[in-house]
């Protein structure tokens, strides 16, 4: 996170050197973009830079962090649905509205596989706990399954999705039907066991 001096500077001054580090990583890369290039590009001299980040991690960090923010904004909060074709509708409309953002902002697009990738916890785990929750209120989500592994592989599935949309987007391909066949998959994986059939053991 950004040093308590990063966090005095003027709004704008913040948003300019973060705007700056986030078009440098999204054009060379989370590993590829240059520490030195980005604060020069943004008009920091290195001993202000260590000041403000205690190194390039901690401003990759930081640009991650704001593309989540993003992204979860435009995603939206879940909020319970009245019933399965509700809840199918409030997912769809999630899926679009960050699919529109993605569209419109190429650097959050080339980013955000690797900000969700980093994600184990905090905010962006909780929409899923709530999604999950909330299907299985509305007896849409298994309950055979313990709740945090069901939330944990939702929401993997739901990045090897993004995952491939992301690189069909980036690359100018239309991802076609992706909120479908996203939720077709997830269909799959929340549907009830078999009844009597005991599941195998992986190990």
């Amino acid at each position: 996170m950004p040093l308590p001096r990063f966090d005095r500077l003027p709004a704008e001054r913040r948003e300019h050197i973060l705007g700056v580090a986030r078009r440098h990583f999204a054009e060379h890369g989370a590993e590829g973009a240059s520490y030195n290039k980005i604060i020069e590009a943004a008009g920091v001299s290195k001993t202000a830079a260590y000041h403000y980040f205690d190194g390039r991690e901690d401003l990759l960090t930081a640009v991650l962090d704001g593309v989540l923010v993003r992204l979860l904004d435009a995603l939206g909060p879940w909020e319970p649905a009245g019933d399965e074709e509700d809840f199918a509708a409030r997912f769809a409309a999630g899926s679009t509205a960050l699919a529109a953002h993605l569209g419109g902002h190429p650097e959050d697009l080339a980013l955000a596989d690797t900000a969700i990738g980093r994600t184990s916890d905090g905010p962006w785990l909780d929409w899923f706990g709530a999604l999950v929750a909330d299907g299985r209120r509305l007896g849409l989500v298994r309950t055979d399954v313990d709740a945090a592994l069901m939330v944990a592989t939702t929401a993997a599935v739901v990045r090897a999705a993004d995952a491939w949309a992301l690189a069909r987007m980036a690359t100018g391909t239309d991802p076609g039907d992706a909120p479908g066949q996203l939720w077709a998959l997830l269909r799959g994986l929340w549907g009830a066991a078999p009844t009597g059939q005991e599941p195998g053991h992986a190990l």
